[in-house]
């Protein structure tokens, strides 16, 4: 009965035997590979595997560099207890699995439920694991959500212990799977077939659900620790001492090793690029020009950062530290870049060596030594988020908040309609706006960027992967991932939107399902029969009602045209610059008018 019930979760051949079909114990770790959505966010996720804090998640997925920074379609590695479990209809039906408490909302079908935890389950399994039938599901009662997994299998290999339960999606093979996870060979092909009997390695399926063995958090592969309850034989854990022991002995060689690396790495810089990429070769092929740009060595970089140490270090972004820098008797921003970011890289150089304008960060130099480093002016006041959300800041007036949002449409406008060919920034939000000593804006990090090309800058241009941060992203891209100037413009109504209330762009109860973003707390806020009191309830508080109520009014509609649904309806960042150039005039006679 098993098997036959099993087929209905993995889509695949009634036989899998790596989930653990009659199984008698379990094991205290499995990792689920979560599909993140642009729904998604790693709250959401832990809370769905009963983790209560979600930076618990970040051991085990050494790629996410920025928890607000998750590409739409990558796989967030979830960890939970595997045990043997038993079916509510037969106890004696064993199979390794995790078995997830889920509080139903009014209504939910399994179905639901199963989309929930991004297929990782399916509304036929949870009605095999679960006593409730599909059609009578208690209206907000509990299910338990089963996520098949495994622990390996010594008739298999006894060296992988642990293993990532993978849904196929549309294209995915089994093949394509490993891949991803660093098993390519011959022999490691072989072995996963194994694992996964009756899936063919190159069949795209869609669906169904695969085992890979994977690295732990420590970014070790985890030894089979027994089979089913098995013991270990005498050879084996003498093995296993002995195996400890060269272990043992190559970590504090490795160790010895680091040291003398990194006490040696200032004398002799090293190339962190693979094949010794060299700037000169790679500026011929992309046509970037550097003449305006400094070429700075990694010795002079760290030198002035007393070798990156922590004292000099300001920020972390999503792909990289910043390091407070005085260099050339400039003050400076040093983003020293990951070396998977190299495309990144090449796009801020690219854009910012052909565009100047006062409302873009300027670009100082680069170098590309030892890592991949872009060198900007210093922006000494923080960005515009630290300021609206953070502490330590005084409260901006709102004079500055309708200058800095000047600043930044600037900005936006000139790489839309000013440059050949035009730009699309991709990420503009609160954290992207600079802000200098004289509380004006720059727009900064420009690694996203995509070109557009003369005269499609109202048309939507088909983009090879959906990145930016969630909560700022038009549906448009986050669904289809088409990229045009509106883009901008959309995410520059949420930033108006922080401006006047100095809320996040997705604003958190103590439970994310009360998650709510800003563009539908102001749309339900200007649709009640007074829009203007009801304006007032969610402006900055700060702010000590010092603002002209007319002007909050008027910036609550624009970012309300700029977050439209349809992308055609949505202004230019050049008739926004005009509508905020009048409030800007206007609200500077009212001020001097009480001066």
């Amino acid at each position: 009965m098993l098997p036959l019930l099993l087929a209905l979760l993995t889509g695949a051949a009634p036989t899998v035997s790596a989930s653990g079909d009659g199984c008698r114990v379990g094991c205290p770790l499995a990792l689920a590979a979560y599909y993140f959505s642009a729904e998604s966010n790693l709250s959401f996720i832990a809370s769905l595997f009963g983790i209560a804090d979600h930076n618990k998640l970040l051991p085990y997925n050494p790629g996410i560099v920025d928890p607000n920074y998750i590409v739409t379609g990558e796989r967030v590695s979830v960890p939970f207890p595997c045990s043997c479990l038993g079916l509510p209809a037969d106890p004696a039906s064993t199979f390794l699995a995790g078995s997830l408490p889920y509080t139903l909302s009014g209504g939910e079908t399994y179905d639901d439920v199963a989309s929930e935890f991004a297929n990782l389950t399916t509304a036929s399994w949870l009605g095999v694991t679960n006593a409730d039938p599909a059609g009578k599901l208690p209206a907000a009662g509990k299910i338990n959500v089963t996520v098949n997994c495994s622990c390996g299998d010594k008739r298999v290999s006894p060296r992988y212990g642990l293993f990532l339960t993978y849904p196929l999606w549309e294209g995915e093979t089994l093949s394509s799977v490993a891949e991803q996870y660093g098993f390519s060979s011959p022999a490691q092909l072989e072995l996963l077939r194994r694992y996964n009997p009756g899936i063919g390695m190159d069949r795209a399926s869609g669906k169904g659900i695969v085992f890979v063995p994977v690295k732990d958090a420590d970014g070790s592969y985890r030894p089979l620790e027994s089979d089913a309850g098995n013991i270990l034989s005498g050879g084996a854990v003498a093995g296993i001492v002995i195996a400890c022991i060269i272990i043992l002995i190559a970590g504090i060689w490795l160790f010895a090793m680091y040291y003398r690396k990194q006490k040696m790495r200032k004398a002799i810089p090293l190339t962190c690029l693979e094949d010794s990429v060299q700037l000169s070769k790679v500026s011929q092929d992309e046509g970037i020009k550097v003449d305006r740009s400094i070429e700075f060595s990694y010795e002079e970089l760290s030198d002035a950062t007393n070798n990156f140490s922590m004292d000099h270090k300001i920020g972390q972004g999503g792909f990289g530290s910043v390091y407070y820098a005085e260099l050339r008797g400039e003050k400076a921003a040093i983003k020293k870049m990951d070396t998977k970011a190299s495309q990144e890289f090449l796009n801020e150089l690219k854009i910012l060596t052909r565009v100047h304008h006062t409302n873009l960060v300027r670009l100082i130099g680069y170098c590309v030594e030892s890592c991949l480093f872009l060198v900007y002016e210093f922006i000494e006041n923080g960005n515009l988020s630290q300021h609206l959300h953070g502490t330590g800041y005084e409260p901006l007036s709102w004079t500055s908040r309708v200058q800095i949002a000047l600043d930044s449409a600037r900005g936006l406008e000139y790489i839309h309609e000013h440059t050949v060919p035009v730009y699309v920034h991709r990420d503009i939000k609160s954290a992207n706006i600079l802000i200098d000593r004289d509380l004006r804006a720059k727009v900064a990090d420009f690694g996203l960027t995509k070109l557009s090309e003369i005269g499609t800058t109202s048309q939507s241009l088909p983009s090879l992967r959906v990145v930016g941060t969630f909560g700022y992203m038009p549906p448009e891209y986050a669904r289809y991932g088409e990229v045009s100037p509106k883009v901008d413009v959309y995410a520059f109504g949420i930033v108006l939107y922080e401006l006047l209330s100095a809320k996040e762009a997705i604003v958190r109860s103590t439970e994310f399902t009360d998650a709510q973003g800003l563009v539908y707390l102001f749309e339900e806020t200007l649709s009640m029969p007074n829009p203007m009191e009801a304006l007032q309830e969610m402006i900055d508080p700060r702010l000590g009602g010092d603002y002209p109520i007319d002007s909050a009014v008027k910036i609550a509609y624009l970012a309300k045209s700029c977050t439209h649904e349809e992308p055609r309806m949505r202004p230019t960042m050049r008739s926004v610059v005009v509508a905020l150039m009048a409030l800007s005039s206007k609200d500077h006679e009212l001020t001097r008018g009480h001066d």
